[in-house]
């Protein structure tokens, strides 16, 4: 959609503001034994103890969290709203009106994909929860299938206060695909079947 953009530019204030403001809440909690008592003491034990803590991710997400200015702050506040009216009544509520639809269906996230602890991670594809997750709204993966191997969800989205109909939608696609993969440890999946197997029963 058109303001996919905005919507994450605005959910990544929103994500930093609430981070600082609930980990200081939930250290804040702990028993005095526990040292590190807000975010900020958080980024200090990380630094002084880098060579343990930060040997293959920085923590670049903690210091912008920690730069942010509290839920009474104006850009956080602004951030918010426009991050739920974009996600919720301009995304998956206009979405569901212009068809007539009762709910939104696609694939949750792609095949599993290979950590890279050099360079990154390497997604092959967007996902589905992002949307329902900025908007509040309910949002069921249930199984549709494999990859070579590698379990894939459906996303099954409705509107604010639409949860009982989607736990029907997804026990109705459950009973009716009964896809769900027996669990297995491989030890890779090359020499896996060389096809998808997408909505198909198994045997």
């Amino acid at each position: 959609m058109k303001d996919r953009g905005k919507i994450g530019e605005a959910e990544n204030l929103v994500l930093k503001t609430e981070l600082k403001v609930d980990l200081n809440k939930y250290l804040a909690s702990t028993p005095a034994t526990v040292k590190t008592r807000t975010l900020a003491d958080v980024i200090a034990f990380n630094e002084a103890h880098a060579d343990r803590e930060m040997t293959l991710f920085g923590q670049d997400a903690f210091v912008k969290a920690e730069a942010t200015k509290g839920l009474d702050d104006p850009a956080y506040k602004t951030a918010r709203a426009t991050a739920l009216r974009l996600a919720g009544q301009d995304g998956i509520d206009a979405m569901l009106a212009k068809d007539h639809l009762d709910a939104l269906i696609c694939p949750t996230m792609p095949p599993a994909w290979k950590i890279d602890a050099a360079t990154g991670d390497h997604i092959g594809g967007g996902g589905a929860g992002s949307l329902a997750a900025v908007a509040g709204y309910p949002h069921l993966t249930v199984p549709m299938g494999d990859v070579f191997g590698l379990p894939v969800g459906m996303s099954i989205m409705g509107p604010a206060w639409s949860e009982a109909r989607l736990l029907g939608y997804g026990y109705a696609f459950e009973q009716a695909a009964r896809v769900k993969l027996k669990p297995r440890f491989l030890p890779s999946i090359e020499g896996a079947e060389p096809a998808a197997r997408l909505l198909e029963p198994l045997r």
